[in-house]
């Protein structure tokens, strides 16, 4: 009896890890500021061309995965900010349903719901995080930028890479405050690590005292040195949008970032040393994995190696148009955007080595990305598991003179639609060489990592989840979505935008700029509805003559109902369909606004006598 019962107890293990073994191992590489034109294959989807509208462009690896799986074209991110489009990404929320507005949240509220890698860790999975996490939902209201909890192993570009002198040129220092609701650079300083890993350290601002003459000339030699483009036409910035990285091809920090993943999957069951000499555990090869690859190109300091820069500094490239006069159809609030991140007033030839090294940096990020599907590719081979590639083409986008600005934040094209490429080992579940043209969002990433683990996300429990399976918009299995949404809330204050394939509308959403603070939550939640018309700063695009969104029709006659009725419509959706205002600052603080709730069906049924007639 005794040895039936522990047969019985072995052929459950075994059927267990069987069955375990049938979930895919996922790789979730997420680039940061990467435009969508960045990929060749995009453009020949979209335009027919393997260029971008501004010039030349290189991405075999993008373009391979293309080629293996499938491609959406349409991709809608859900904030045009680093952390709060990371958090979107994780928590498969709008920010406005989860109340992760700006930099910070955490779980200590009983509204709170768990990252994408938290449920996969109860899932069975091992997980492990490289280079840019950056989703900032700490676990308790006490400690801030919390990883520990999010993954098994999470090794941070900064705190394990750059503060250990694994880094290129960074900031290392900085604080920030924003008085009369206006961001404001008060102090920042920079360190610079020359190949012979010399450091070098030096104030670039700082708006309450003299900068010391030492630091200026420490700038200005590292400016030399590296070919050092700065947008110097914005108030008090030393932004970097282009330059030559101090280290070679493989050996900037997201090289190393590469190099730390690399090690991971090498040590799988074993213990081993980081780069920074901490020693952490392998890939446990017993469990499937999740594990993210957060690239940090080409966010600035945009610095392409010189072997990618070499490449592409002979490059002609079209520059952005861009008329002043524009500013005069743009409401304040996209002014104050405008003040904040222009670009316009540099020099031509700056604008053109700020394309160059842009694109340029690009391509360097794709060989990265070559390197690690080929290393994550061998390591599933050799255990004989399946797996699924993830390529988020951007948390958001970037301008590049678009808009007159180089920045993001904003809530036209640029800032806000890019791009995604899924790839399986199993051509049954997402096809190779497909492109899809259907709307689709950055919430959808937590429940198609979910589905591929074999969670039904239709389930009671998941109801939260604001996006769909990728692979049931494949199948054809979800109803179509007539719009993207989005809430921008820094550098211009909140701002929601709803765009679809014909029009792209945005919209002031709240009367006030800086965090939500109690008692104060969701106070005056309407006011964006029932203002005068003025006030709720509105931007309408017909995307049918104007593709590069260059006139704000929100005010000419024969669009103005229309954008009322945007107005009502994303009003209704963002204010009142399930809004969470939180005290970030308390452990249980928020409030929930449900006057509309319900308004968000996915469905956009315009009237047709408000749809101007194109001739």
């Amino acid at each position: 009896m005794k040895l039936k019962y522990i047969l019985s107890i072995l052929i459950l293990c075994q059927a267990s890890v069987i069955a375990q073994k049938k979930q895919p191992n996922i790789l979730w590489i997420i680039t940061d500021d990467q435009r969508a034109d960045a990929l060749q294959c995009y453009n020949r989807a979209t335009t027919g061309k393997s260029k971008s509208s501004l010039g030349y462009v290189l991405s075999p690896n993008a373009d391979k995965l293309a080629d293996e799986g499938t491609m959406f074209v349409n991709a809608y991110n859900n904030s045009p900010m680093c952390a709060i489009s990371r958090a979107s990404m994780h928590l498969g929320r709008y920010p406005f349903r989860s109340g992760h507005y700006k930099f910070n949240s955490h779980q200590e509220t009983d509204i709170g719901k768990p990252l994408v890698s938290q449920i996969m860790m109860k899932l069975g999975y091992g997980t492990a995080a490289f280079g840019k996490i950056h989703c900032n939902v700490s676990k308790t209201q006490a400690k801030k930028y919390d990883t520990d909890n999010q993954y098994d192993l999470a090794i941070n570009f900064k705190g394990d890479l750059e503060r250990n002198g694994l880094g290129d040129i960074f900031t290392s220092g900085a604080k920030q405050s924003f008085p009369d609701g206006v961001f404001q650079l008060d102090y920042k300083d920079e360190t610079t690590i020359y190949p012979n890993g010399k450091k070098v350290k030096y104030i670039t601002n700082d708006l309450h005292n003299p900068i010391p003459e030492k630091d200026k000339k420490l700038q200005a030699q590292v400016d030399k040195d590296f070919d050092i483009l700065r947008v110097y036409t914005r108030p008090h910035s030393t932004l970097i949008i282009g330059g030559e990285n101090p280290h070679k091809a493989g050996e900037t920090v997201d090289g190393k970032i590469v190099q730390e993943f690399k090690n991971h999957l090498k040590n799988a069951g074993k213990k081993y040393k980081t780069l920074a000499g901490k020693t952490v555990s392998g890939l446990d090869s017993s469990k499937p994995a999740l594990i993210n690859l957060g690239f940090t190109w080409p966010h600035t300091p945009v610095l392409p190696p010189k072997k990618y820069k070499d490449m592409f500094k002979k490059k002609k490239y079209n520059l952005p148009e861009f008329d002043t006069e524009e500013l005069s159809k743009f409401p304040p609030q996209l002014v104050l955007h405008y003040n904040e991140c222009k670009a316009d007033l540099l020099k031509d030839t700056e604008k053109l080595q700020a394309i160059r090294d842009y694109y340029a940096f690009c391509a360097y990020g794709d060989s990265l990305i070559g390197d690690a599907v080929a290393s994550f590719k061998k390591y599933c081979k050799e255990q004989d598991e399946e797996y699924l590639i993830i390529y988020t083409v951007g948390d958001h986008g970037w301008h590049l003179g678009e808009q007159g600005v180089m920045s993001k934040f904003g809530p036209w094209k640029q800032s806000v639609q890019d791009a995604i490429i899924v790839v399986s080992s199993d051509k049954t579940k997402v096809p190779a060489g497909k492109v899809v043209t259907d709307i689709v969002e950055y919430v959808d990433f937590a429940p198609t990592i979910l589905a591929a683990a074999g969670e039904d996300v239709h389930a009671k429990k998941y109801e939260y989840l604001d996006g769909y399976d990728l692979q049931e918009v494949i199948d054809h299995k979800m109803p179509k979505r007539a719009y993207a949404l989005g809430e921008i809330n820094v550098v211009n204050g909140h701002r929601g935008y709803m765009r679809n394939l014909d029009f792209a509308f945005s919209m002031r959403t709240r009367d006030h700029w800086d965090y939500f603070t109690a008692p104060n939550l969701n106070k005056d939640v309407t006011w964006a509805l029932t203002c005068d018309r003025p006030k709720a700063d509105m931007a309408l695009y017909d995307l049918r003559v104007d593709p590069l969104e260059r006139n704000n029709v929100a005010d000419a006659k024969e669009y103005r109902a229309l954008a009322d009725w945007f107005r009502q419509k994303l009003g209704n959706i963002v204010l009142g369909d399930g809004r969470v205002e939180a005290d970030w600052s308390k452990v249980n603080s928020y409030s929930v606004s449900n006057f509309a709730g319900g308004s968000d069906d996915k469905k956009l049924d315009i009237p047709a006598n408000l749809i101007p007639t194109l001739n």
